[in-house]
């Protein structure tokens, strides 16, 4: 039986929110997703969380508190600084992915543009959850 994968996404999209979670069902994905849509909101929600997530997904870009920024604070938390984060972004700069990969995430994929690709960040987030 699989176990209902828990996460944590970040995204002030609310078409990626929705893609996202049409993409987990398409791929018979067991999940419980709590959504933060503004920057701002994160910080007060990570001191009242009492039931922790399997993984973060993050977008980069945010509004009033930028994605760096909360990174930092995630990985500096001990109660959260060993749940992996994946960040999403559409920039394709290699400084952002090396200085987000340098501040703790687990991986930084550039959001997708097709249903495949889509797929594919779906299988990352499952394999890097690690939750069987």
């Amino acid at each position: 039986m699989q176990k209902t994968l828990r996460i944590l996404l970040i995204e002030d999209d609310s078409d990626d929110v929705e893609l996202l979670q049409d993409t987990l069902q398409s791929n018979n994905v067991a999940y419980q997703m709590d959504v933060i849509n503004d920057g701002g909101a994160v910080s007060g929600y990570l001191r009242t969380m009492t039931e922790f997530p399997d993984i973060i997904v993050m977008d980069l870009n945010l509004p009033k508190v930028h994605g760096k920024d909360i990174l930092k604070e995630i990985k500096s938390s001990e109660a959260f600084s060993q749940i992996p984060v994946i960040v999403l972004t559409t920039s394709s700069s290699p400084e952002d992915k090396n200085q987000v990969l340098q501040l703790g995430a687990t991986n930084c994929l550039i959001k997708p543009t097709t249903t495949k690709g889509l797929s594919e960040i779906v299988a990352e987030i499952v394999k890097t959850a690690n939750v069987a």
